[in-house]
């Protein structure tokens, strides 16, 4: 088991440090690092062989002896620490005691390998840190290929998306790109691409997801950019009552992603 270093003082400049890392994504994005606040997410991040490169756990909080043990032997530097050093460090209202600093990781398009049948979701410029990390959490469980993000706008391993994704983060395969690399890296495979927008064409069940398909979703405030737009796409969209313009983008990607699903486990031949 890796030693334990017990840190008891507020302080303490490594403290002082982490702390800083929790309220800056900038600091956190150039240190290439992701801080996850919550056991059950950092067991998923062991389950799916993240490194953990410091693990911080406060015995006040988590009386668990079993799982702390199993996280200190998976992290290369482990600190003990008092509750108001933990209470410092933590964005949790109720801290469950544990925190951990991974290194991130992202895909590369050119890397990923996909099934005979893919399913792929494109999110561009998604704002909110909740509707991502929602987003990702429906497209792990619904088997979602890959998941591809455009001109993000939020930190992707935020405390926020980590937390609302409940760890699923840690297993959906991420891709940070462009909108004219991720477009030609689907033309180059053959995918069929659709853009959901106000004025679409066809509502979502109108349409054929059983072949290897693309959907793209843009933000609750401006929509997808022009520069889908203009490409070899179809545009789709969730039928609504008069009146009403728009849905959340989580829950519709909920929708649509979960109507491929049906179409390719019920009516493909």
């Amino acid at each position: 088991m890796n030693n334990v270093v017990e840190i008891n003082s507020l302080a303490n400049q490594r403290i002082k440090d982490i702390a800083k890392l929790i309220k800056d994504s900038r600091d956190r994005q150039r240190a290439d690092i992701i801080i996850v606040d919550g056991q059950r997410e950092i067991e998923e991040a062991i389950r799916l062989l993240w490194e953990i490169e410091e693990f911080f756990y406060c015995p006040d909080f988590n009386k668990n002896k079993e799982i702390i043990s199993i996280i200190k032997n998976n992290s290369k530097n482990n600190f003990q620490v008092s509750k108001k050093v933990f209470e410092k460090i933590s964005y949790k209202k109720n801290p469950d005691g544990c925190l951990a600093v991974l290194k991130s990781k992202f895909l590369k398009l050119k890397d990923v390998k996909l099934k005979k049948n893919p399913l792929i979701l494109i999110l561009e410029s998604v704002e909110k840190p909740g509707n991502l990390g929602a987003i990702i959490r429906t497209a792990y469980v619904a088997g979602v290929d890959l998941l591809i993000l455009n001109d993000q706008k939020t930190d992707i391993y935020s405390p926020n998306v980590i937390r609302s994704s409940t760890g699923f983060i840690f297993s959906m395969p991420l891709v940070l790109s462009s909108v004219s690399e991720t477009f030609s890296w689907l033309e180059k495979n053959n995918l069929n691409v659709f853009i959901t927008t106000l004025k679409g064409s066809k509502n979502h069940f109108e349409v054929d997801f059983t072949e290897p398909s693309a959907i793209v979703f843009g933000t609750e405030s401006f929509g997808i950019s022009d520069s889908w737009q203009k490409r070899k796409v179809e545009n789709i969209k969730i039928p609504m009552i008069e009146g009403v313009d728009s849905l959340n983008v989580s829950v519709s990607a909920g929708i649509i992603v979960y109507e491929a699903l049906r179409q390719r486990k019920f009516l493909k031949k």
